[in-house]
């Protein structure tokens, strides 16, 4: 494991595992067949198992959605370790009227916001200059890709919220706090400007899954050695 993921050593997180996960998930169901939803109340009571459950199902789609977005691996995984910083550090913030799911985006949305300002105001790291090898992508991929970065920010990322984070429509609306018909209309465009940005032809190798991507590295913040 890179050294760099090692968030042991920091004393505030260290204190944060200790008085926040030290009880045990308190549902007699598998946590492997228990909602999101449970497991986040069970966490915010104080269930390490509950946030480790939690960190099992989101670690890779949080990564997936910085690295479709970030051309840099190693942001992707600090930012998706961000994300569940902030859970823990804000955990009795989350309300059970809100999912899980689009909780967790919602925080990621705000840091990738915050990244690209960053990165607007200092200028692009050297390991951030586009480099389409280090996707791993096929060449399909790589002409969807290109074909997205000629939509418009809004239309482009809520077009890649609905077909590669695969949320519904209603969990779109919330994330962006847009009103459900403002999604429908935005994502009607999106890919209509899409199709005719990817005209006249197509290539022939297409991937079988939107979902695949470079591996995750992202490390559980909370993690104890044995």
């Amino acid at each position: 494991m890179n050294t760099r993921w090692n968030f042991l050593a920091g004393r505030d997180i260290t204190d944060t595992c200790n008085a926040s996960c030290s009880g045990a998930l308190e549902e007699e169901a598998p946590a492997t067949m228990t909602s999101d939803e449970v497991l986040m109340l069970a966490f915010q009571r104080g269930s390490r198992e509950a946030f480790d459950e939690l960190y099992t199902r989101y670690r890779n789609p949080l990564y997936g959605f910085f690295r479709r977005r970030l051309n840099s691996e190693a942001r992707a995984e600090d930012l998706a370790q961000e994300t569940f910083l902030v859970v823990i550090r804000d955990a009795e913030r989350y309300e059970p009227r809100a999912l899980v799911r689009t909780y967790l985006y919602a925080i990621a949305l705000k840091l990738l916001m915050s990244e690209w300002r960053k990165r607007a105001k200092d200028g692009p790291d050297i390991d951030s200059v586009a480099d389409p090898a280090a996707h791993g992508s096929t060449v399909s991929d790589l002409w969807v890709r290109e074909g997205l970065q000629k939509l418009d920010d809004s239309e482009r990322e809520i077009l890649m919220l609905r077909e590669y984070e695969q949320l519904s429509y209603g969990e779109i609306a919330e994330v962006l706090h847009l009103p459900l018909n403002t999604v429908r209309s935005r994502l009607f465009r999106a890919r209509m400007a899409l199709k005719e940005h990817l005209a006249p032809s197509a290539p022939t190798q297409v991937r079988t899954s939107p979902h695949e991507s470079a591996a995750p590295k992202v490390s559980n913040p909370i993690e104890r050695e044995a």
